[in-house]
């Protein structure tokens, strides 16, 4: 596959979190051939990071750069042709929890290379693959982790209606994706607002059973990842939602295990070009009507 160099711009755009007031940031990705018609409409990606990520939406913000499809188009100069848009988490005391956010560095946030891009690295698995333990008692299972996306769920539906109004947005192709974190936060906004989207795509976060009767409903395809050495979000979490899923809907339920990765399977789904493919192919007939 011939690989394009995208001239796509990123920008940013400010907005007035619901949370507590605070004046934000969030990156929007125009992808090459935007500015080149004044009337082509193009599909919109709203992209969810992991916990790793979070930060005040300003000076933090090029943390969202790390992963996912803004570090595709931007890092390594993929030319796809989504609108992408992509806010950060409120920190939420994350920093006094985690090590690994209180001591990152911003050498860690790839760059823009004037030339080539830089060497792909991916976690080193650990351990043997094994089944994993399944769930019996979901009611004893809490849905969400801690802090997630679902305490910002207003600023990202404003971030939407924004978006749609201010872009010449394809209003049938709007799509939902995230990582870890932005997993859980993918499989609980689709639950909330399964009509805003056309498809989701989860990765390595697990749906919660109790998310899916209204994700059925509204017939949304979904194509979700797990990887199968995992140690942090185990894949066997994610049957007991899927099964479930595939019961009650009659759209298209993919679930992918990358049974030789570990937490990182999110590098080779955004580095690939399956899940791009798959996304573009779905549409919603009515769209945004909840």
């Amino acid at each position: 596959m011939q690989k394009i160099v995208s001239d796509g711009q990123l920008n940013r755009q400010s907005y007035i979190s619901e949370v507590d007031g605070a004046e934000r940031e969030y990156f929007v990705y125009l992808p090459r051939g935007y500015a080149a018609s004044s009337s082509q409409q193009w599909p919109l990606m709203l992209f969810l990071h992991g916990n790793g990520e979070r930060g005040d939406g300003r000076q933090d913000l090029d943390f969202v750069l790390t992963h996912g499809p803004l570090y595709e188009v931007w890092a390594q100069k993929r030319d796809l042709p989504f609108i992408i848009i992509a806010p950060q988490l409120h920190m939420f005391g994350m920093d006094k929890k985690f090590a690994y956010i209180a001591n990152r560095s911003r050498d860690s946030i790839p760059a823009r290379q004037e030339q080539g891009t830089p060497e792909r690295t991916y976690f080193s698995p650990i351990g043997e693959m094994q089944p994993g333990e399944m769930v019996d008692e979901w009611g004893q299972v809490a849905p969400l982790l801690p802090d997630g996306w679902e305490r910002v769920e207003q600023d990202l539906l404003n971030i939407l209606q924004h978006t749609t109004e201010r872009l010449r947005v394809d209003q049938s192709r709007i799509y939902l994706t995230g990582i870890s974190y932005g997993g859980f936060g993918t499989w609980y906004m689709a639950s909330r607002h399964p009509q805003k989207f056309a498809a989701i795509a989860p990765v390595v976060g697990w749906g919660h059973p109790d998310f899916m009767p209204p994700i059925a409903e509204a017939s949304l395809p979904v194509w979700a990842f797990a990887g199968g050495r995992d140690t942090a979000v185990q894949k066997s979490h994610f049957f007991g939602g899927i099964n479930k899923l595939e019961q009650e809907s009659d759209a298209e339920v993919r679930f992918t295990i990358h049974e030789d990765m570990a937490h990182d399977v999110w590098r080779r789904v955004y580095e690939g070009q399956d899940i791009y493919d798959w996304l573009l192919k779905q549409r919603r007939e009515s769209p945004g009507q909840e």
